[in-house]
């Protein structure tokens, strides 16, 4: 019945199993012709499907092999051990697809959610610790070798963290300023106390929102800067092109951010703080008509020096988080672009959270040692 010596075939025998189906023949794409079709019409009774003849099998013969021998319930005998092979595989492959997962329960995916967030905190607080590390032998090598130290880069780092941003920082401590003495003052004037407003424009502006708000400006503004300049180094492998030539990045970029921001922050803090007082100072001058000299000798009666300690002390701290937060994250970019971004994303917001915390320490440090 065959047409030809490599076209597969087909023919039924009757044994003392039943109808038995004697393929021959090559079962590959290239020589099916019509079999898939006569097999789809053969109804009968069949018990075995005889491939011992078949010259070779590929992966659409055994796939067609395997259908068959579903729809009919007859099994596949005399296969080689390719094609045993390739029709295991077919088997496996032929499943169900699940367009859609199995649902998860409510509690089970809260609780997995929690504990991935949680083991991301621990390895990135870890992290952390381990680039603070680096940057601690980093900066003990070049107080051994003072001319290690990148004066140039540092100076250039001024300009950003410091000189470009009195503008953005001088205009929301001016807002914030009149912010807290129009809110103080609605309150203090129920109970005809609105002359302490002063006392809280001074105080708080001195002692936490003046270095605090300039801190979170920092750190969206040049936190985020400093972790999308390393991130592009890493991902144009610039970084590893310096480790190559002997050049240490801790020292060549971390450093001179770190520096730079533990410098400026001190300075910014009490630029913030001035222009806050001032912001307040023009809303008491004109909404509750207490003249500036007024003003500024009750700042000197109820603001504390302690109070300028406290803020001055916090900002160095506040610049040094803020930059190891922005180049420990873009240390840690890798594989494409799209990654920058998540980096600095997750910069600011650790350096906001960082800075908030080690603020919450301060208020009760301080608290304890009487700078109340």
């Amino acid at each position: 019945m065959a047409l030809m010596a490599s076209k597969a075939e087909f023919t039924e025998d009757q044994g003392a199993k039943g109808t038995a189906l004697r393929v021959t023949g090559r079962l590959t794409l290239s020589n099916l012709g019509d079999l898939p079709q006569r097999l789809d019409a053969f109804d009968g009774p069949i018990g075995q499907i005889d491939i011992s003849a078949v010259e070779r099998v590929d992966t659409v013969g055994a796939w067609i092999l395997h259908q068959f021998s579903g729809r009919t319930g007859a099994q596949i005998v005399g296969a080689s051990d390719e094609a045993k092979r390739l029709v295991a595989l077919v088997s496996q492959a032929d499943a169900d697809v699940r367009v859609r997962p199995e649902p998860v329960n409510p509690v089970v995916r809260v609780v997995t959610e929690v504990g991935d967030a949680t083991m991301i905190a621990l390895r990135t607080l870890l992290g952390l610790v381990a680039f603070f590390g680096a940057i601690l032998i980093a900066s003990w090598d070049i107080i051994r070798n003072p001319r290690r130290l990148r004066i140039n880069a540092i100076v250039h780092r001024f300009e950003l963290v410091g000189v470009k941003a009195l503008g953005i920082i001088g205009l929301m401590s001016f807002l914030i300023g009149i912010v807290i003495a129009q809110q103080g003052a609605v309150q203090l004037q129920q109970f005809g106390a609105e002359a302490l407003t002063v006392n809280l424009v001074g105080r708080i502006t001195t002692r936490e929102l003046g270095v605090l708000m300039t801190a979170i400006m920092v750190a969206g503004r040049s936190g985020s800067a400093f972790a999308a300049q390393i991130g592009t180094m890493k991902l144009t492998e610039e970084i590893d092109a310096m480790r190559t030539i002997g050049v240490s990045p801790i020292e060549a970029l971390v450093i001179p951010r770190m520096m730079a921001a533990v410098i400026m922050m001190p300075l910014l803090g009490f630029y913030a703080t001035l222009v806050s007082i001032f912001g307040g100072g023009l809303f008491c001058w004109v909404s509750l008509e207490i003249p500036p000299i007024t003003f500024v000798q009750r700042l000197q009666e109820v603001i504390p020096l302690t109070d300028l300690w406290v803020g001055l002390i916090k900002a160095p701290v506040f610049g040094a988080i803020i930059a190891l937060s922005g180049c420990f994250q873009g240390m840690q970019v890798e594989g494409n672009a799209e990654e920058v971004g998540l980096r600095t994303t997750s910069a600011v917001v650790q350096a906001i959270f960082l800075v908030i915390v080690l603020d919450a320490f301060f208020a009760v440090f301080f608290s304890q040692i009487g700078w109340i």
